[in-house]
């Protein structure tokens, strides 16, 4: 079995902006929520533990793997969409000044790209190959704690209507979720 963790939260969540993949580290709130997931991951028998390199994710990581007694392993794969030209950017911002994309970027699905930044299929193919590694070192069941974006992309892979699901995926900050 693998897990999925997305990282506590930081001020950009709240703020509503897109982090991309810049290293927005986490705020009070998300550190606590990081202790809170550490303390849900002990009970699951977890045997490795993964992570994406961003910030968020590795300070999350690292207090889980406190817990767990295990060393985090960054891997690229599990990074947040590189949301290009949005990134740094308040949603509403995007909302208000470029509704027909933002329009297109909620329909999700294979044919979206960010302005100047990654295309939610790449995106979703590269999720996909990090899992099958995963699966494939056969240390289960494995924890990966990574983004909002990469647990919809894990989702939308396992159901029948693929990326066209991707915004239907609710993932709170710090949220534990069984693939």
């Amino acid at each position: 079995m693998i897990l999925l963790a997305r990282h506590g939260q930081t001020t950009y969540n709240v703020e509503g902006r897109f982090q991309g993949t810049l290293d927005v580290p986490l705020d009070e709130v998300g550190l606590a929520q990081a202790d809170e997931l550490a303390a849900a991951a002990v009970g699951h028998g977890i045997v490795s533990l993964w992570c994406s390199p961003l910030l968020r994710a590795q300070q999350t990581a690292d207090v889980v793997g406190a817990a767990l007694g295990l060393e985090p392993r960054p891997d690229p794969r599990f990074a947040e969409h590189d949301t290009g030209l949005w990134t740094d950017r308040f949603k509403a911002d995007v909302e208000a000044e470029e509704p027909e994309l933002w329009s297109a970027y909620l329909r999700g699905g294979e044919g979206w790209t960010f302005p100047g930044g990654e295309g939610f299929e790449a995106f979703m193919e590269r999720v996909v190959d990090g899992l099958v590694e995963v699966t494939q070192e056969l240390r289960l069941p494995a924890l990966v704690v990574c983004h909002r974006g990469v647990i919809r992309a894990a989702q939308s892979h396992t159901h029948i209507r693929g990326l066209d699901t991707f915004h239907e995926w609710p993932v709170p900050n710090g949220a534990l979720i069984a693939l």
